[in-house]
């Protein structure tokens, strides 16, 4: 076993979820010695909302979409199909009771703290990565370029400089750069340079592809010991009191119960009303987002370091011969069926960006529910059942936290205190 073992301490964990926060979550915890199995309900790991996201390892882009701008532009946006934030109100009262929270989080001080929770476990989790990229060695078309933030609004580059401003004091190396940098550090966006009112560059940000990763890492669990059981569909825990006696099951139309030491829910937006059965609530909504994949068309005009069009709230990650394009969120339950409006704005943007980078008409639709919490600060840490844990809520940084979330959970199930400094839940 990979790792160091320690068999006085060696518990049999169920981790419930295998996208990249519960494969993680297995690979640390076996390391930590412990017996892992990995329950999901498709067939493979990393299908769900690790299939096609944005690709970012992303410390530089942690302003939490609750601050004090959002209100005025949620509410532009509530009547456009293709807005980068889209608040379809319905009747649901986890999705009202989520956006009253998230106006409590709008606040500058809120703001602020939630920007500091997210750096300090972004750069964490960063390096966390880069350790298990090397002693694992796993392969996901990673690069190692860093992220430029663009603006072409210049309002937008404004509002950027103050939250831009904490996370350099927090560590960030996030510069500010001038347009004729930002083209020269990407020569991609030349055919937008007159229209960059300014950008941001972190050297140290990277970009691979999430569900590579989340895939190979499982294999590497599996050759460590790990069991995973793919085709498993979650149905329910059984408890006693304040502990979890084990959790239903249904797999090729059989039931069946399984039982372990401890759990650790990673289920992602499905994680809240898995939660709710045992008097548990977790303010997670699903945010639905979209991605485009795209074969590169001519490689000078591609882009290589990855990219965020604040404006438009989308990423750009590259990802060998392929182009990732993801960002928007719809807030609109949990239908995962294409709005195709949202995707073509997507391809429209992209190619006026870069017009020669790809075969835009060849683009490969996607959506995925991010698991958000209004903070779009994640649980991790205890519940109060004394042998259940939370690896959760992360949003739009899911892939950007999966290793430190993983690291640190780790660490609170065998009774250390974490390297991290993050308010953990139930610490």
């Amino acid at each position: 076993m990979v790792g160091s073992v320690r068999p006085e301490a060696s518990m049999h964990i169920l981790v419930l979820g295998a996208g990249v926060v519960g494969t993680t979550t297995a690979w640390y915890l076996q390391k930590q010695g412990h017996q892992v199995t990995v329950v999901d309900r498709q067939n493979q790991a990393g299908l769900e909302t690790s299939y096609a996201n944005g690709g970012q390892i992303s410390v530089s882009h942690a302003e939490p979409w609750a601050n004090p701008s959002a209100p005025l532009k949620v509410l532009k946006w509530l009547f456009q199909p293709d807005a980068p934030l889209l608040f379809r109100p319905n009747l649901d009262t986890a999705q009202w009771r989520w956006a009253l929270s998230f106006l409590g989080q709008c606040t500058s001080a809120r703001a602020a703290h939630n920007i500091r929770q997210m750096v300090n476990l972004g750069t964490y989790s960063r390096s966390q990565l880069q350790a298990l990229r090397k002693e694992a060695g796993i392969e996901y078309d990673h690069l190692e370029k860093g992220i430029l933030h663009f603006y072409t609004n210049p309002e937008e580059f404004d509002g950027a400089m103050e939250p831009t401003r904490i996370m350099q004091d927090l560590g960030c190396d996030r510069q500010i750069i001038d347009a004729d940098r930002a083209v020269e550090l990407e020569p991609a966006l030349k055919p937008i340079r007159n229209r960059i009112a300014g950008a941001t560059y972190t050297s140290e940000d990277e970009s691979g592809d999430a569900r590579m990763f989340t895939q190979n890492l499982a294999k590497r669990c599996e050759e460590a010991g790990v069991e995973f059981r793919y085709g498993t569909e979650i149905l329910s825990f059984e408890r006693a009191g304040e502990r979890v006696l084990g959790i239903q099951t249904l797999r090729d139309g059989h039931h069946e119960t399984l039982r372990a030491d401890a759990y650790v829910l990673s289920m992602g937006s499905f994680s809240a009303a898995l939660a709710r059965q045992l008097g548990i609530f977790l303010n997670i909504y699903p945010a639905k987002g979209y991605s485009i994949t795209v074969p590169v068309k001519n490689e000078e005009a591609a882009f290589n370091v990855s990219l965020t069009d604040d404006e438009y709230k989308l990423v750009y990650s590259r990802l060998g011969d392929r182009m990732r394009v993801a960002g928007t969120a719809e807030l609109n339950g949990y239908s995962r069926k294409l709005n195709y409006t949202r995707c073509r704005a997507i391809v429209r943007r992209t190619a006026e960006v870069m017009p020669e980078a790809g075969y835009w008409d060849q683009a490969e639709f996607w959506t995925g529910l991010r698991p958000a919490t209004p903070s779009n600060v994640p649980y991790i840490g205890k519940s109060h059942f004394a042998n259940l844990y939370l690896n959760t809520g992360h949003g739009t940084l899911g892939w950007t936290h999966s290793c430190g979330s993983a690291a640190a959970l780790a660490d609170i199930i065998d009774g250390r205190k974490p390297e991290v400094d993050f308010t953990f839940s139930g610490l």
